[in-house]
């Protein structure tokens, strides 16, 4: 007899969602539904607005990527009205976007991800001598002490103890799908605490370019804040970049790179080579997509991309299909199973541009007792995109898929690393703990490049070159009638694509499509899952489908990022989360 496990919300991610699954007697997932269970409003908001001031409504559409929307939107009004940037901007926005990154996925990594393979109670049985051990034989980072990981270790219990485990409550701790020996648990608690004060200081890379974090602040035609060629004196120094705060973002980028290589990097492989059978399961799809992004200063030749664009079909990584995101025979968005109503009918699938956003709710009334996953019902707010009517997956494994087909060297020699030392084949990238791997050694590649980008930006500024904006198209009187644009990026979770269409200067259509609209969407009008349903369908079997340990796994390793920053709350102000065996 077949079980539907339900879990609702799944927590640790950015927004709401809802995950089902039904397995069969021996605990293996059958078939699985994503759905997302909170509505998104924004392209409704931005009708009618002027395109200049898109970005700083779509940059709340989420709480966690705090620039990609931004940056997807400005971009989206450059393209329609054919706005060229100068090249310290281009330069400012790949330092701020990979700082994005590798912050994202280091904070994804510790706080979000790693508790799904870390049982932090067992660190309480360590013997920090031991963990100080373990630590040295696999970094030089310099917090390896016996002390160190004493002082850790009675953190944790005073947590334990006061019966109130806060940011560790509601783990499934004990749990036998955990194999870290409890040295190992210890060593990963311990920088899960210091990622949050190395985090602190990353983000000031933002505000020094941006003005603030979270949403820093942008400018269609370039960046908004103006350059120094000296030091800065007074007020000044505090608002315009200068060599003073160069400087300070030279610090930052050495501080992310030294916590890559020497915690970030280690830790990946010393979790990872207690779970290699997680580099075997969770695909599902097979089907990768890039946007591509960090193009070179002073072009917009897409060879320049460091992230080139492209397809890879059923892994074939000698073959690579071009991407054109204004074709509407390329990408379509489909409502089939959706919570969404099309003029013309919820099979046909629109492109964004010509995209709709008709809100129809037809499933069941809180508390959802289980979907309407049968039939032609809808079950989730989110839509289902298609690239030639394919599920496509996005995000750092599709990245690494196709930096390694394009023969980027440095990531394959990362991930060459990453493989021998675990003893695995290429194959094993395409998986629940790929993805998670591909994270890790994208981080790096980032990390390292921004140096480049900044010595740039620095020789351009000392050579007289301060421009960082582009007025020309500032006046709507000068624009066409109408216009249409597509400002698309590779944010952490994956490709991002604003739509734009203006006319008579005014916002008449605007489209976002997420990476996790590609990655959590429902089925499409062929009944084709979307990745995260079909990953989950990809060797998955639930020891205790009443502890789904195995369905966080896999559905965290995507990242989720299902919509903007709102908590679930009774009116009392407790959490909600329901876990259903049926």
């Amino acid at each position: 007899m077949n079980r539907r496990v339900v879990v609702d919300p799944v927590t640790r991610i950015e927004g709401h969602l809802r995950i089902e699954a039904e397995t069969a007697a021996d605990g293996t997932i059958t078939s699985a539904w994503s759905s997302g269970t909170m509505v998104r409003g924004i392209e409704l908001i931005l009708k009618g607005r002027d395109p200049r001031e898109a970005w700083s409504f779509a940059q709340r559409i989420c709480g966690v990527c705090t620039l990609v929307h931004g940056i997807a939107s400005v971009r989206s009004v450059e393209d329609a009205l054919q706005w060229k940037i100068p090249a310290n901007a281009q330069l400012i926005r790949n330092l701020m976007i990979a700082a994005q990154h590798v912050h994202d996925h280091v904070m994804h990594f510790y706080h979000l991800h790693a508790l799904d393979w870390v049982d932090v109670v067992s660190a309480l049985k360590a013997d920090p001598k031991a963990t100080s051990a373990l630590a040295q034989s696999i970094s030089g980072y310099a917090k390896s002490s016996p002390g160190y990981f004493a002082d850790t270790q009675k953190r944790i219990k005073a947590f334990v103890e006061s019966g109130q485990l806060g940011i560790f409550a509601g783990g499934f701790w004990g749990h036998p799908e955990y194999k870290l020996p409890p040295e190992a648990n210890l060593m990963a608690v311990a920088h899960y605490l210091e990622a949050l004060a190395w985090q602190r200081e990353v983000v000031k890379l933002h505000a020094i370019f941006g003005g603030k974090n979270p949403h820093p602040n942008f400018l269609v035609g370039g960046s908004p804040s103006p350059v120094s060629a000296g030091p800065g004196s007074g007020g000044a120094a505090a608002t315009t970049l200068n060599i003073v705060t160069l400087g300070e973002v030279r610090d930052i980028i050495r501080s992310m790179q030294q916590f890559v290589d020497q915690v970030y990097l280690p830790d990946t492989l010393a979790i990872a080579g207690f779970y290699k059978d997680w580099f075997a399961r969770g695909e599902g799809i097979g089907n990768f997509m890039t946007v591509g992004d960090f193009p070179a200063q002073g072009t917009d030749d897409p060879s320049s991309w460091l992230i080139p664009s492209g397809v890879i079909v059923g892994r074939d990584l000698t073959h690579i299909e071009p991407v054109d995101l204004r074709d509407p025979a390329q990408v379509q968005e489909f409502v089939t199973h959706s919570w969404y109503d099309y003029a013309g009918g919820k099979k046909q699938g629109l492109h964004p541009h010509a995209g709709e956003t008709r809100l129809h709710y037809t499933g069941p009334k809180p508390p959802y007792e289980q979907l309407d996953v049968g039939g032609e019902g809808g079950y989730s707010w989110l839509k289902s995109p298609r690239w030639r009517g394919k599920a496509m997956e996005v995000g750092p494994l599709a990245r690494l898929a196709m930096l390694y087909a394009k023969g980027h060297e440095p990531t394959r020699e990362l991930a060459g690393q990453v493989l021998r030392t675990l003893d695995l084949p290429l194959a094993a990238i395409f998986s629940t703990l790929g993805r998670t791997a591909a994270r890790t050694i994208e981080s790096k590649v980032y990390a390292d490049q921004m140096m480049g980008w900044l010595d740039n930006l620095t020789a351009n500024i000392k050579a007289g070159d301060l421009s960082v904006q582009n007025a020309a198209l500032w006046e709507p009187s000068t624009w066409p009638a109408e216009a249409k644009g597509v400002g698309f990026m590779e944010a952490p979770r994956g490709a991002l694509c604003h739509y734009i269409v203006i006319k008579d200067g005014r916002i008449d259509n605007y489209q976002a499509v997420v990476p996790s609209t590609w990655n959590a969407g429902p089925r499409d009008a062929a009944g084709q899952p979307g990745p995260y349903e079909a990953a989950l369908m990809d060797r998955h079997h639930l020891h205790d489908p009443k502890q789904p340990l195995e369905i966080q796994r896999t559905v965290h390793s995507f990242d989720p990022c299902i919509a903007c920053a709102v908590h679930v709350v009774d009116p009392q102000g407790a959490e909600l989360t329901r876990i259903q065996v049926r």
